[in-house]
């Protein structure tokens, strides 16, 4: 489905949607917890549906309520499973080793650009310590064996969410183990929000625990007010442990040409990319990371502003966004939810129409996107292919 939207700006009240990255965890917690607990998390999506069918497979009782999740932890773990993780990456890499943790034979299917995404050093780490994995097809993973106690080394360079999988998988193995960090870590406060959740399991918990509002998805609307709109945005808590609650700190930031490190933040560049091209143009750096998204981001982010007539440039760590406004045009969102809601966003500053092929990706993420972006009096059609 492509969606072609008439430029304005936004005004009203919106709502975000329950954090996509605290509901991945919770849900994983509260599925091994050792009483029945209600999650508060009043909107779903689809990796969060993904996440939720993967602990179905392991053993969970979780019902969908209507206003959110009653899960029933595991009781008995299958010695086999069929894992589906459609297109996402943290239900993947969340759950490959806690499968490895409980020693079930699972087969591990992957949708969209997920296959191509990089699962190493956490392959090489699980295979060291017990596990036998193979890809008999490009989509398909096999793991096998048990994860053994020990100490567990892991490169912090490449993806946080190897660690955080680590993180949640340790306490399921019988025996000692430890988990050693090494290099340059990347996006650590996704670390310390695992950390933040599983902490609220290490004694008896609340029988009903709320998933706070996201942050990342709070971004486009509050980067809509720096350019220009006027939403109200509701449901965030401003002492969230959520990484991308930074977004409040570089909008401002971006009345003037900056550098910005994408190191921490590396869901927030699309966004501030439409802004900076909006402002006063901005340089960021430690983006290599950003290619290995849903889609290659930084490549990606280009095509999105020369697109709409602005101008990028990238290097192989750096992306320079200058400030030269943006008039319309066509932007692929290469399947990529974020790509597609920048490019919304970025309709509010434009002087022509703007068409976002496959728009529907936002569904990922954030399912209601077009529907608020419509309630807040944007403008657009939908055109199916």
């Amino acid at each position: 489905m492509d969606i072609t939207l008439q430029p304005g700006t936004l005004a009203g009240n919106v709502t975000v949607p329950s954090s996509k990255s605290i509901a991945h965890r919770m849900l994983i917690c509260t599925s091994f917890a050792d009483q029945p607990t209600t999650l508060l998390c009043a909107e779903t999506s689809d990796d969060i549906d993904a996440t939720v069918d993967c602990l179905r497979a392991l053993g969970a009782d979780i019902q969908r309520i209507q206003d959110g999740f009653r899960v029933v932890p595991i009781q008995i773990f299958p010695a086999q499973a069929q894992l589906n993780c459609r297109e996402s990456g943290s239900t993947l890499r969340f759950l490959l080793p806690i499968v490895g943790a409980l020693g079930v034979k699972a087969t591990i299917q992957m949708e969209g650009r997920l296959p191509q995404r990089p699962l190493s050093p956490l392959w090489e780490e699980m295979q060291r310590m017990g596990c036998a994995l193979s890809r008999p097809a490009q989509n398909i993973i096999h793991c096998s064996g048990k994860l053994r106690p020990g100490t567990y080394h892991m490169d912090g360079s490449v993806s946080s969410q190897f660690i955080s999988g680590l993180m949640m998988a340790m306490p399921l193995i019988d025996g000692e183990t430890s988990l050693e960090i090494t290099g340059n870590v990347e996006s650590r406060p996704y670390i310390d929000m695992t950390q933040y959740v599983m902490d609220q399991f290490s004694g008896a918990h609340p029988e009903h625990m709320v998933v706070e509002g996201d942050w990342s998805n709070a971004a486009f609307w509050l980067a809509a007010n720096t350019i220009g709109s006027h939403i109200e945005v509701n449901g965030l808590d401003e002492a969230s442990v959520q990484g991308d609650r930074a977004i409040s700190f570089y909008l401002p930031k971006l009345e003037k040409n900056t550098t910005i490190s994408a190191k921490d933040i590396p869901d927030l560049i699309p966004i501030l990319s439409v802004v900076a091209a909006a402002k006063q143009g901005a340089v960021f750096t430690d983006i290599a990371r950003l290619r290995l998204k849903e889609s290659d981001r930084v490549a990606a982010i280009v095509a999105m502003l020369t697109g709409l007539w602005g101008k990028a440039i990238a290097t192989d760590d750096t992306l320079t966004v200058y400030g030269t406004g943006l008039q319309g045009g066509v932007v692929d969102s290469f399947g990529d939810h974020r790509i597609a809601m920048s490019a919304a966003i970025a309709t509010t500053v434009c002087k022509e129409p703007v068409t976002i092929l496959n728009g529907e990706c936002v569904k990922k993420s954030y399912p209601r996107f077009w529907e608020e972006y419509a309630r807040l009096g944007g403008k657009y059609e939908k055109q199916l292919r």
